[in-house]
């Protein structure tokens, strides 16, 4: 009998503790240490508030190679020195078999460490992938990003999608290459019941452009002048929230369109009828493996890896950037809610079938173990 494969030091790199890709990195933690592996996460300190707090407070007595927070700027700045020192100490400390880089920030300092023993590792997350090379912003990522690709031993991407568009704009990845989609636990498959005040729509998400919050105005909006009154419930916070705001009250939806501060995705959901992802882009994003696990109705644009999500009802989903057809797709959903019970039923056997935590983590051990045998083989 082949003797068990032995448990892995692993270390964790992200930036900012918020959003899909702190879920990300918190599930696949937790299920690395079900599965008796050494864990440890580094993370900005300077963002995620109290959520983020609790959340790693609660992660960080099972991290047996630690958890650590040091500043880390969104953007190209002074704090970067810093943290990439910090990161480079924590994986010669820890003796990590894996440095896993997520985001672009997370994954630049987990491939700027030292070549080793440990493998490095990045999940994009959409990250620099969101930039094109016509700005000069974008221009520079896109650069780094093409430089950092000698120093990856294995590309994990959670979308078809994601991988495509890293071989597009940057080239062929030149190492290990898998597709792990994200998963949901067992109990995110509990029906959630809406709240007697529930709107016909709920949006859940940061509030910037990139998540199409200004298209769902417009769409509710024009519903209203013709005629049919929808409302809505906007979950979230973000650099464009003030402007959707006032373009809430400039479009007179004061009365139908309401904000709400972030909250988990589940009493989110049950403050609507129906979640809207109007996403101008996306990774795979976890709001919709959420809402279709909790059979929620689901309006969400072709964009990423939504349509991998869908599979075969991946023709419902509406087309990005155009508020008429989100417009129509919200116009249809709630002139017969049958048909998008039935929809939503669907979908949520699929999501159990292919899109669960254990699933997902199993996937990233072997990618781990198969990039370490092939770093092993060339020396």
């Amino acid at each position: 009998m082949a003797a068990a494969a032995s448990p892995l030091r692993i270390l964790h790199v992200l930036r900012a503790p918020v959003g899909g890709l702190f879920r990300h990195v918190v599930d696949l933690a937790r299920e690395q240490v079900a599965r008796g592996h050494a864990v440890g996460v580094v993370a900005d300190s300077s963002t995620g508030g109290e959520r983020a707090q609790s959340v790693l407070a609660g992660l960080a007595p099972d991290l047996a190679l630690g958890l650590t927070r040091v500043p880390m700027s969104r953007h190209l700045g002074p704090t970067d020195v810093a943290a990439l020192r910090h990161v480079r100490a924590r994986a010669a400390a820890t003796a990590a078999d894996v440095i896993h880089g997520h985001g672009a920030k997370g994954g630049a300092y987990a491939r700027l460490t030292p070549r080793g023993a440990a493998i490095r590792v990045y999940t994009p997350h959409g990250g620099s992938l969101h930039y094109s090379a016509s700005s000069p912003v974008g221009l520079v990522y896109l650069a780094l990003e093409r430089a950092l690709k000698r120093r990856t031993e294995l590309f994990l991407f959670e979308s078809a999608f994601g991988r495509d568009a890293f071989a597009a704009k940057l080239g062929a990845p030149g190492a290990l290459v898998r597709v792990v989609h994200n998963g949901v636990s067992p109990g995110e498959f509990e029906p959630v019941a809406p709240l007697p005040d529930a709107t016909d729509l709920v949006f859940i998400g940061e509030l910037r452009r990139l998540k199409g919050v200004d298209l769902l105005l417009d769409a509710v909006a024009a519903l209203g002048r013709a005629g049919t009154r929808v409302t809505a419930t906007v979950v979230g916070d973000g650099p464009d929230a003030a402007a959707f705001r006032a373009r809430a009250t400039t479009l007179g939806l004061d009365r139908d369109v309401r904000f709400h501060p972030p909250t988990g995705a589940r009493a989110a959901f049950a403050m609507g009828r129906c979640v809207v992802v109007p996403s101008r882009a996306e990774s795979l994003p976890y709001v919709v493996l959420e809402a279709a696990a909790a059979g929620m109705p689901l309006i969400a644009t072709a964009v990423g890896g939504i349509p991998e999500i869908f599979g075969d009802e991946a023709g419902r989903l509406v087309a990005p950037g155009d508020a008429a057809a989100l417009a129509a797709a919200i116009r249809a959903t709630l002139a017969d809610p049958g048909e998008a019970g039935k929809a939503a039923l669907t979908l949520r056997g699929r999501i159990r079938e292919g899109f669960a935590t254990g699933i997902m983590a199993e996937s990233v051990i072997d990618a781990y173990r198969a990039a370490l045998s092939a770093r092993a083989r060339v020396r």
